[in-house]
Formats: structure tokens, sequence, C-alpha cells
């Protein structure tokens, strides 16, 4: 198919066309030879190679190092409103077994892993989050709303449009009800039927809550009758609510955060747990595991849970040292036969870059250590084939021999 009068194009230099061959959705900015004058933000754009061979229909973004997002690879399907909508009822469709499971807190729509680049939906009972990350979808806001309304006509609709990496797209931080009513300061969503964990929609961390971690917690949960377990970074306490309802005989959640602290507890008695087995300590984290380690304390089980410590390449080296060194400290910590579950969030730290830190972490806490299980994020956050970007959170269930 020839290029019509009206289509926008951009050109990359010459090999520079190997990932999108490859299905990558990503062109960056040095991989683009020419662009067609005035293409405005957000605008659909006919990515071609050096011999103006077709590559993909994507959504154009001059102020990011992502120049070009492709959401089409067919030349015969070119992105128009009714292409956002498939995609958005066929990325919830394959979550209907998630939801099956008893889970009222599940992501529907999950950016690259759903061929929807910068568009995050997530539901928690009654509302729908969703937060949008690039100016590409951002064109597409009243086709987001609108097919979300159209199949959730009873659910009300939240933006959470206030993340940092706007800016790189040239986008202010934006928040607030969409459609419906406002949601309470915190919520509640059941997980597996189970645990309900304290969600605050309008200003927690991402959009809410951690639904990633939702397989890890069970995990934490299988673990923990009669252990004494120490949550770190603890948040509003997933990993402590599961371990309390797993028979936790103690579970201290650290985080810096009084506002966090304060929902974990509430988290507790809304699920009718003992309060007398739970501390809620306020403090680095860093620095707790120090004081614990000078202490000489042991726990049967220990949460590694941190923020993303590599916001990019070039703080890489320091973040993995930061790792190393929590997980040194977590290690020493555990009692011989118990386990500590870590995590890294950090896209540029892959799997088999982080195992060699907790190994080395094991060396210099003079520990050995067996990887008895490897943790990921849960399902309803896709990992695409040819995006392995998607594929973010990874984690260590590490038994102390």
């Amino acid at each position: 198919m020839s290029k019509t009068n009206n289509e926008k194009t951009v050109t990359l230099n010459e090999g520079r066309e190997k990932s999108l061959i490859r299905r990558h959705p990503w062109v960056f900015s040095k991989a683009v030879l020419k662009a067609d004058d005035d293409i405005k933000k957000g605008e659909t754009v006919r990515v071609v190679d050096s011999k103006n061979n077709f590559l993909c229909y994507g959504l154009y973004s001059p102020e990011s190092q992502i120049r070009v997002r492709a959401i089409s690879f067919d030349e015969n399907v070119k992105i128009k409103e009714d292409l956002i909508s498939s995609r958005i009822e066929d990325a919830i469709a394959l979550r209907a077994h998630v939801i099956s499971r008893g889970n009222d807190g599940v992501r529907l729509v999950s950016s690259e892993g759903d061929l929807l680049p910068g568009l995050i939906v997530d539901k928690y009972n009654e509302y729908l989050v969703i937060s949008i990350s690039s100016c590409g979808m951002e064109r597409f806001f009243d086709t987001i709303v609108n097919t979300l309304k159209k199949l959730y006509p009873d659910c009300s609709i939240y933006e959470r449009s206030d993340t940092k990496s706007r800016a790189k797209e040239g986008l202010k931080e934006r928040k607030g009800v969409v459609f419906g009513k406002e949601p309470e300061d915190t919520i509640y969503v059941k997980e597996e039927g189970s645990v309900s964990i304290p969600v605050d929609i309008k200003n927690g961390h991402k959009t809410g809550a951690y639904l990633d971690q939702r397989l890890s917690r069970i995990r934490v949960g299988a673990l923990s009758k009669g252990a004494e377990v120490l949550n770190c970074f603890s948040y509003t306490g997933g990993f402590g609510l599961w371990a309390l309802k797993g028979g936790a005989k103690k579970i201290e959640n650290v985080d810096v955060s009084e506002l966090a602290l304060n929902a974990a507890k509430t988290g507790v008695a809304f699920n009718h747990l003992d309060p007398g087995h739970c501390r809620f300590i306020k403090k680095d984290v860093f620095a707790y595991l120090r004081e614990q380690v000078e202490k000489g304390v042991k726990y049967d089980l220990v949460v590694l849970d941190p923020p993303k410590f590599a916001e990019s390449a070039a703080n890489l080296k320091k973040a993995c040292r930061g790792y190393q060194d929590i997980n040194r400290l977590g290690l020493m910590l555990v009692k011989k036969g118990g386990h500590l579950l870590t995590f890294s969030c950090s896209g540029l730290v892959d799997p088999a870059l982080f195992q060699k830190i907790v190994a080395d972490a094991a060396l210099d806490a003079h520990v050995d250590g067996r990887v008895v299980a490897t943790l990921r994020q849960d399902e309803d956050h896709v990992v695409s084939l040819p995006c392995p970007e998607t594929f973010y959170l990874k984690g260590l269930d590490v038994m102390v021999l």
C-alpha cells in the first residue's frame, strides 16, 4: 500500500530498522534520519526505512527520546479510534480469569504489553483509574474514556496522569475525576478472595496500589505460619497482611511514610487480624536494617521490595551497589532455614544481573543461599514478547542454608 497524501512520514537512518522488524515498539530519536514538517504532537506517522519500505504506523512524540511508539505493523491497519477501542476490549478480555480468581484490583491495560504504549488502566472495585504517559495516547483520551464507559457503565473513572515521565513528552501532570464520583481516601480491594488491600486512588503510589506483587504476596502468606517476618518498604502493608493471614507470629512493617503506615494499620483492622502481632516502624529501611544487624536480630522471613533504584542507564552502577548493600543486610538478618524474598522493579536490571547482585550480597554477608523460586509480576501485567522492557519486576526467594 502506498502512502496517502495526508500521511506524515518518519524516515529512519540506514540499519536502524532492525528493532521494528522484530516488532519492538520504540523508535528512538537517534534512529530518525528525517521527519516531515509540521507533525503534531501525538499525531499518527508512517515509519519507513532508508529505502522507503514501510515498517509501522506509530504515534509521534517530538520532545521525547522515544520519538515514535509503534501501534500497528500492518500497512492495512491504520491507527484510528476503533483500533484503540478494540485493543482496550481485547486487553480486558485477557484478564477475565484473573478477575474470576477473586481479585477486585486488576490491571486492565498494561501499556506496551497490550499494544497501547503509554496507557495504563487499573480497576479497583467500582473505580477505573487511567494513567497516560505518552502524547500519542493523550490524543486518544476521549476514545479511551468513552470505551471504558461503554464497557463499565457503572464504574467511575479517575485519572492519575501525574507521573514525572509526562514532562519528557512535553505534557503537564493531571489528575482528578473524569466521570462519576470522587473516590474515598481509602478503599479496599480483595485479593484471591481472601485478603483486602488498602488503596489510595487519589494520592497513593502508581494508581493507588502495587497490583503487580499479588503472586508474591500470596507466597509470603504460605511461608508465614509461626514466622517472625520483617517487611521492608512496606507501603500500605500488603505483604504484612498476607503474612498475618498466613499465621505469622510477629510482623514488622518498615517504611518512611507515616501515611502509608497508617493505611497499613487500617488494613489490619479491616481484615479482622490481630494487631498484637504487628509493629509499624517509621524509619529509613537501610538504617533500620543496619540497627537490627548490629543487635544480632534474626527473622524467619525478610521481604525487600524497594522502589526503583535505577531510573536511567547513567545511574545503573550506583543502583546495583544499592541493591547489593540492601540484600547483604537482609541476608544477614535471616535465620538458617529462613527465607529472603527480594525484588527489583528496575527495568534496567535484568533477571541475570539481579541474581548476580544477590549472589554477591550473599558472599559479602558470609551466607550460603539457594534460590528456591523465581518471582515476577502477576499475569495481568502482561509481558510483550518483542518488548523485554515490559518484564520489569523480578524477584528471588532465597533460602538461607
